[in-house]
């Protein structure tokens, strides 16, 4: 099952590019299957937190339809969908990844994925003027980055999986060279994609997840100081490839949250309106031009910030318990060192909106899915106690456990 999960998961990436909603359609059929299949054969016994929100967006959205406090009730049932989609792949996770081999092979097969993925689209950013697969017009000239059109949207992606590419590069001392590669690559590929967040995300995470590592002697000093030169040599050379001049100059704006203040400074406007029930989960493009304060001479289809247009949609009470999905993410994220992806996707959302497509905001749902699958199997330590590899393919560092 746990292959026709990540089959699904790499059709709904390599499709994102399509402006059709049969790609989605098939996403979602499918995690639903999944989910009514797993729940079927592998029931928890127990119920992890994230289950709360999750559910919470669903019923949520239910509640607004029947009492009529949407303001556009088709974009309501899609967002109740989408939540649904999000609820679904976490149980299907979590019911999956109970078997710790499944949840390493899994790590391992998004990592490998994402890697094959990054080494594409940076290739295709720069040789096919915006064309998917060298072939197929996406309408965009720059920032394509393989089947995701959206530069930020592709650095989310990344966020998600370059923390499990430094685990094993910093963990292993005799092929850390593999996964440093496949780091540098990821990171190169965000570099290209030219997203700024993206690139102080991505750079944290390098930062981050190499000081935990060290500090908690989950990797000796020797694997991590090697293993973190041949990164540095590696990221030179491949961003070299990719190239800092884009990214640079969008750092260099003289406004670098022009647009995105103002569509913050409406959605506040409508929250203070709203401040209970909402206007309606996925109404916030219909309710904002009352509220808009610019004319960005587009269509405004998001806020660029989920946190504001989760409470602007649902009201104070919904921002809230959604905003608990991260903090509970925190402490098994911190403990696992692999999960920091999910922490830099929430604080990404802060200034954009990878939670508004299922597929893209479904990684995340994975990764927490795979922590709280190990939280129940695991007692609560500062050694990661799982990892992507065979167990035979490594060597405990002191102190740790397997």
């Amino acid at each position: 099952m746990h292959f026709v999960f990540a089959a699904i998961f790499a059709f709904a990436i390599l499709t994102l590019w399509v402006p059709a909603l049969w790609p989605v359609t098939v996403f979602q059929a499918g995690i639903f299957a999944l989910c009514v299949a797993a729940l079927w054969r592998y029931f928890p016994s127990r119920i992890p937190y994230p289950v709360i929100p999750l559910l919470f967006g669903v019923c949520w959205g239910l509640f607004q339809l029947a009492f009529h406090l949407s303001a556009y009730p088709f974009a309501t049932k899609t967002a109740i969908v989408r939540f649904a989609t999000f609820l679904a792949v976490f149980l299907t996770a979590f019911c999956l990844f109970q078997d710790h081999a499944v949840r390493r092979w899994f790590r391992s097969a998004m990592l490998w994925f994402a890697f094959v993925v990054s080494v594409w689209a940076t290739l295709q950013t720069f040789t096919s003027n915006g064309r998917i697969f060298w072939i197929f017009p996406s309408g965009y000239t720059g920032y394509v980055m393989g089947p995701i059109v959206y530069h930020n949207h592709w650095a989310a992606f990344v966020e998600v999986v370059l923390p499990l590419a430094l685990y094993q590069a910093f963990r292993r001392e005799g092929n850390s060279l593999l996964y440093a590669g496949m780091a540098a690559a990821l990171y190169a590929s965000v570099i290209a994609s030219a997203s700024r967040a993206g690139a102080v995300l991505t750079t944290a995470e390098i930062l981050i997840v190499a000081l935990l590592m060290a500090s908690r002697g989950v990797a000796t000093g020797r694997a991590v100081g090697g293993a973190f030169l041949r990164m540095l040599i590696l990221f030179a050379a491949f961003t070299a490839v990719a190239g800092w001049t884009h990214v640079w100059d969008r750092f260099r704006m003289p406004d670098p949250m022009q647009g995105r203040r103002e569509f913050n400074i409406s959605t506040l406007h409508l929250i203070a309106d709203h401040p209970l029930a909402g206007t309606g989960l996925g109404t916030w493009p219909t309710v904002y031009p009352r509220y808009a304060i610019i004319d960005v001479g587009a269509f405004a289809n998001q806020a660029h910030d989920d946190w504001l247009q989760f409470t602007a949609e649902g009201g104070i009470p919904f921002g809230l318990i959604i905003f608990s999905l991260f903090l509970w993410s925190l402490a098994p994220a911190f403990r696992s060192i692999w999960g920091l992806g999910v922490v830099s996707v929430f604080l990404h959302a802060a200034v954009d909106y990878p939670f508004s497509r299922p597929a893209l905001g479904s990684w995340p749902i994975l990764v927490i899915a795979m922590l709280a699958a190990r939280q129940k199997f695991h007692r609560p330590s500062p050694y990661p106690a799982d990892h992507l590899s065979e167990p035979h393919q490594f060597t405990p560092a002191p102190g740790g456990s397997l």
